[in-house]
């Protein structure tokens, strides 16, 4: 009976320390999942600009000049710097994006980025970025092991593992196997 109470008071608790971390990493994992399909660090926008350049000598810019240019295409943005990336093309930096025009046409394009709120947090945690926090995270996978075996004991009965549980647990391990058969090995 003591153990029964233990493994209950084991797993009550350490979901209880462990649950900010729980979300973390499934948020971020989420969003890691699905990195094809949307930037889970970033916000990006891209706007399509156009400015007035019969009267600009690309030969000469000087830094006044883009700043000058900079507030025709983009008003409000802060200049950071400029370059020729290549021969017809001017890049310059803002603050939080760049602007890439087209020397001849004056056509360009506008890009800002911006930090996702949570998940940009979420995922650097979720990358390891330091030995303690790696640390950290290691005592959390450990614990998630560990709470997936108390789990198993927490009823008991037939709702337990000798009952409904079984049956549960073992819809558990076949789909990952499954997936395994299907992409690892190439059984199907």
């Amino acid at each position: 009976m003591k153990i029964r109470k233990l493994n209950r008071d084991l797993h009550r608790d350490l979901g209880y320390i462990f649950f900010a971390m729980t979300v973390i990493y499934g948020l971020s994992g989420i969003a890691l999942n699905h990195i094809d399909d949307w930037n889970p660090n970033y916000i990006i926008r891209s706007k399509e600009i156009s400015a007035t350049i019969s009267t600009v000598d690309f030969k000469s810019l000087k830094r006044e000049n883009v700043i000058s240019l900079l507030n025709e295409v983009a008003p409000g943005e802060k200049y950071k710097n400029h370059y020729f990336p290549e021969e017809g093309t001017l890049k310059i930096f803002i603050k939080d994006g760049s602007i890439q025009l087209d020397t001849q046409t004056g056509q360009g394009k506008l890009e800002t980025s911006k930090r996702r709120a949570i998940f940009h947090q979420f995922n650097y945690l979720h990358y390891n970025p330091r030995k303690w926090w790696t640390i950290v995270s290691d005592i959390f996978a450990g614990s998630l092991i560990l709470l997936a075996f108390t789990g198993l004991f927490v009823l008991k009965g037939k709702n337990g593992i000798t009952g409904r549980g079984a049956w549960l647990t073992s819809v558990g391990i076949i789909v990952p196997l499954i997936f395994l058969l299907l992409y690892y090995w190439n059984v199907f």
